[in-house]
Formats: structure tokens, sequence, C-alpha cells
């Protein structure tokens, strides 16, 4: 038993679209999402030192890597369906960890098991990490959505991805990443000229009040 398998699923991943069922102008890999993900919260790890906060960067980069590789599993389920519903978030949940468990028990040797226990489990936790984590993927979401809103994609999905992506990082408004986000980094999003501007800027108006 090597890491065979293991280094397999990361080319597997690298064909496995997002938000499956709906024509985008430019497709996204689980693959692309999780380095993308990667940079942000390195970003947003920078300006949390910057504003005094301790960052446990091992854990930081080990999280924000490793936080959709059991989608290998699965697939990458819709956004809404996935979240429905409490309990059917929780099953889907119980669904990945049996089969990550199985995995690692399975192709992961010995020595390695517990690191990639800990690297594939759920990173998003109350830790400032895990809370990064949160704020990188939904932030890499908002960028996917306001991608094809940008190239004129007429389907609401994006639009109603785009504000959901957005109410969900205001969540974290009480970190100073965060509010750098929304004072620095948004704004210049919204200056661009694109379709469906006067809506999004509406949107986003709506959210941040």
């Amino acid at each position: 038993m090597g890491m065979h398998a293991y280094l397999q699923g990361l080319n597997n991943l690298e064909t496995l679209n997002r938000a499956p069922g709906y024509f985008q102008y430019q497709q996204h890999s689980v693959s692309t999402h999780s380095f993308r993900v990667t940079q942000m919260a390195q970003m947003l790890g920078d300006l949390e030192e910057i504003s005094g906060h301790i960052i446990n960067w091992r854990v930081l980069y080990e999280k924000a890597l490793n936080h959709d590789y059991t989608e290998r599993f699965i697939g990458d389920i819709k956004t809404p369906v996935k979240y429905a519903t409490s309990e059917l978030r929780e099953l889907i949940a119980n669904v990945e960890d049996s089969m990550t468990e199985s995995f690692i028990q399975s192709e992961i040797p010995q020595e390695l098991q517990e690191r990639y226990r800990r690297r594939l489990s759920e990173g998003k936790d109350e830790t400032l990490e895990g809370q990064i984590l949160s704020i990188s993927d939904k932030m890499d979401l908002l960028y996917e959505a306001f991608g094809e809103i940008q190239k004129g994609n007429p389907q609401e999905v994006f639009m109603e991805i785009y504000r959901e992506s957005l109410q969900s990082i205001k969540q974290f408004n009480h970190l100073y990443s965060v509010q750098y986000f929304f004072e620095n980094i948004l704004p210049e999003m919204l200056a661009e000229d694109f379709p469906f501007r006067t809506r999004v800027n509406e949107v986003t108006n709506l959210i941040l009040e």
C-alpha cells in the first residue's frame, strides 16, 4: 500500500467540474478551485498577521489545499442542493467522512494515516485558520460567479451565487481581512464596466447596508 491512489486522485480533481449542470463561459475544476482558495487564504492570512493575529501557516495551507479533496468520492454537489436542509447537509457530511476514512485505511500507509486524517477532515472550524478557509472558499465562489456575470451569462443562478457568497463573507466582518476586502477589493471589482452592473451593485448595496 503506497500513495498511488491518493496521487491519482489529484488527477481526478482536474476533470471534476464545479457548478455542474449550468452553462458557463469559463469552466472551473475542483483542482484549480483548491489552488485559488489557497492563494486567497495566503493573502487573507497576510492581512490578519498585519493586524496583529498569529497565523499557523502549516495548518492554514493544509486546510486550504485539501479542503475539497473528498469531492473525488462524491463529486461537486450543487450548492442549493447541498445546503437545502440541515439534515441533508449532515447526511452528505457523514457520507464524506465515512468514504474518507475508508480511503485512508485502505490506501494510505499506516505511518501517514494520522497526517492525512487531519488533512482530509473538515477544515472549516472556529479557529482563525478555519475562518480564513471559509472566507477564501466563498471568495473564490464569488469570483467564479462574477466572472460569468462579467461575460454576460444571463442565468439567474450566478447572481444568486454572488449574493449568497457575499452574504457568507459578511458574516466574518469582525476580521480585518474581510474589512479590507470590502473597503479595497470589492470596490475595484464593481468599478469595472460589465453587463448587469447596475443589478450587481443593487444586490451588493442591499447586503452591505
